[in-house]
């Protein structure tokens, strides 16, 4: 039994992201939480929030027991790009990328405890 939950359009890039989330992957939610309270990075108050949202998925829809959880997987994937443009010299202009983030986070309970 595994359960998820998923964050669309985060406005932060996806190799940002994927600093943070590699690593909780295969840790205990409770592991997990406490590395992400302590991460000195933009993108891990999103991530925590997702987890709590993928730990009470898993409580409150699959029945599942709290303290026998992990991280089974967690992947980053790009989303939209939004394109904006920066005057620059002599009437040029640069683009400007604004990467988004779709971030996945899939639970499951630990056997053999």
């Amino acid at each position: 039994m595994q359960a998820k939950a998923v964050l669309r359009m985060h406005r932060a890039t996806p190799r940002k992201a994927r600093l943070v989330v590699d690593q909780i992957r295969g840790k205990d939610v409770g592991d997990a939480e406490a590395i992400l309270r302590f991460t000195d990075k933009r993108v891990a108050h999103p991530v925590m929030k997702l987890l709590a949202s993928a730990k009470a998925n898993a409580v409150n829809n699959h029945d599942m027991f709290e303290d026998a959880l992990f991280v089974k997987d967690v992947q980053v994937g790009p989303g939209p790009t939004l394109k904006r443009y920066l005057p620059r010299a002599r009437g040029r202009a640069d683009m400007l990328r604004k990467r988004t983030s779709h971030i996945t986070i899939t639970l499951e309970e630990r056997s053999g405890q």
